[in-house]
């Protein structure tokens, strides 16, 4: 909450479920997929500042900036292979699982008083999601707004051996 204040619950809900699946959820097709991001790389005018930050709260992920990109620290074919090999297939069982962890760190975020905009209505959001067995969703309209967040999810040990070299060069 103190490097994204205007976080919405289902921005914390977004962030946490990042780090429990990476970007599972996202590859079903990897053409379609490349050619998404290279829309995104193309069509973006505005990145935020920082090149990458873990998830969560076990860092399993990290979300990496398309900032790398653009600014040629990372080949473009070498940050799509890395966030290919990343996604994992989801484990529908996994998902139940998910279901209480996430109660959990539900009931911790309440306790905080964070005061969160749209909370009852993303609460709400997020048991129905949950209740019909999904499990994505997208970051909020206020935070895609206040911070224009382009990156990938790419899986902690991929990305600390691989990429965070070649970024801090």
């Amino acid at each position: 909450m103190s490097d994204y204040p205007k976080s919405t619950l289902q921005d914390l809900y977004k962030s946490f479920f990042q780090d429990r699946f990476g970007p599972g959820h996202l590859v079903n097709d990897t053409s379609t997929a490349g050619n998404y991001l290279r829309y995104e790389l193309n069509n973006s005018e505005s990145f935020h500042e920082r090149y990458y930050e873990p998830t969560g709260y076990e860092n399993n992920y990290y979300r990496v900036n398309l900032s790398v990109l653009k600014e040629n620290k990372i080949s473009y074919q070498k940050y799509f292979d890395a966030f290919l090999r990343s996604v994992e297939k989801i484990d529908l069982d996994a998902i139940s699982e998910w279901k209480e962890e996430w109660s959990e760190i539900e009931s911790v975020i309440i306790s905080m008083n964070l005061d969160l905009e749209n909370f009852e209505e993303d609460l709400e959001m997020i048991h129905s999601v949950l209740e019909q067995g999904k499990y994505a969703v997208h970051h909020s309209e206020i935070y895609n707004s206040e911070y224009q967040p382009h990156y990938r999810i790419i899986e902690k040990k991929i990305f600390e051996e691989e990429i965070l070299p070649l970024i801090e060069d």
